[in-house]
């Protein structure tokens, strides 16, 4: 049998929306598990070779959903990983049943300012789904996708309030 250095082989999945900390999060708590970190994101813009903004632009969202499904699928299910996803992944397909069925999963929850606050500090050209938007409007556009995707997101195995966790407890929930 192969050893791991974890109790739990399974993949830990980071769902939320974009914004709360997937990434940041998902590499700390891969180091401090002695798991890999993955990426979504970034296996499939290695796999594709250009931007996302790029690729959905090219091929539209649709194509891009299936790229990112087939790719999510592709993490084996016993590799101890923590997975950051796309904030769309979980909710198309069967995208988070699967998650759920292959690993533990776990929602970052931030209430739309908190998102406002954080992505209005990144490079909005970047995020294809923001198309460019700022102020009011992009706080607009963040409540409502929120609350859209929310019915996904809330499939987690584990919510928790990512302005208020420490990486104890987000140990403690994969052990």
């Amino acid at each position: 049998m192969e050893h791991h250095t974890t109790a739990n082989p399974k993949p830990v999945f980071i769902v939320g929306f974009m914004g709360s900390g997937k990434t940041t999060w998902g590499r700390k708590l891969a180091d401090k598990t002695g798991r890999t970190f993955i990426d979504l994101d970034e296996v499939i813009v290695q796999e594709i070779g250009m931007p996302i903004a790029a690729y959905f632009t090219e091929y539209g969202e649709h194509a891009f959903r299936e790229l990112e499904s087939r790719t999510l699928k592709n993490i084996a299910p016993d590799l101890p990983a923590v997975v950051s996803t796309g904030g769309g992944t979980p909710c198309y397909f069967d995208n988070m049943a699967w998650m759920n069925r292959h690993g533990i999963t776990i929602y970052f929850q931030l209430p739309p300012k908190a998102l406002w606050s954080r992505l209005m500090q990144t490079d909005i050209g970047t995020r294809p789904a923001l198309n460019g938007l700022s102020g009011p409007e992009l706080l607009d556009y963040i409540t409502a996708k929120l609350a859209e995707r929310a019915p996904y997101y809330e499939q987690a195995s584990y919510t928790v309030n990512q302005l208020a966790v420490r990486p104890e407890e987000l140990i403690a929930l994969i052990k």
